[in-house]
């Protein structure tokens, strides 16, 4: 199973850095996860917030092919518990190409929650997107302990 991980904006904090690189490392022993970070647009006098969410879909768009199943982190979106959450990545190992799209500061596009496949909430509670990809693939990563049954979900 491949599994994309897409961020927007560069992850400023290093302590963000090294957490998202020891989950990576713990991952590789279940899945072949890449995380692709993407130049996020800057909001300008002439670029409104719905501006920079379409040229940010038009970056998005690149990294995403026809028969990718896609995931898109949203506040509005669909929420789902960790054992769920595990279930549901349970049932897509054999799909092919999971890819997961965390937006930058504004969120994002229409056009990319349209291509979804899936639209998922973390929390009703509000995170940075640079804290969201940590904790995201901290869950990714508690989502195979639980299907490989190892220890690490109490």
């Amino acid at each position: 199973m491949s599994i994309k991980l897409l961020c927007l904006g560069r992850t400023k904090q290093d302590f963000v850095k090294k957490g998202m690189q020891e989950y990576q490392k713990r991952l590789n022993a279940f899945c072949n996860l890449k995380v692709k970070v993407l130049s996020d647009e800057k909001l300008t006098a002439k670029k409104s917030m719905e501006e920079v969410k379409k040229q940010e879909a038009v970056t998005l768009f690149k990294e995403i092919s026809s028969d990718d199943y896609v995931i898109a982190l949203d506040e509005n979106g669909q929420q789902l518990s960790s054992l769920k959450f595990a279930k549901f990545l349970q049932k897509k190992l054999n799909y092919g190409n999971l890819v997961f799209i965390i937006g930058g500061v504004y969120g994002l596009s229409t056009d990319i929650l349209k291509r979804a496949n899936l639209v998922l909430a973390f929390s009703k509670f509000t995170f940075t997107h640079q804290m969201i990809r940590l904790l995201f693939m901290e869950q990714i990563y508690r989502a195979f302990t639980i299907i490989n049954n190892k220890k690490y979900h109490y």
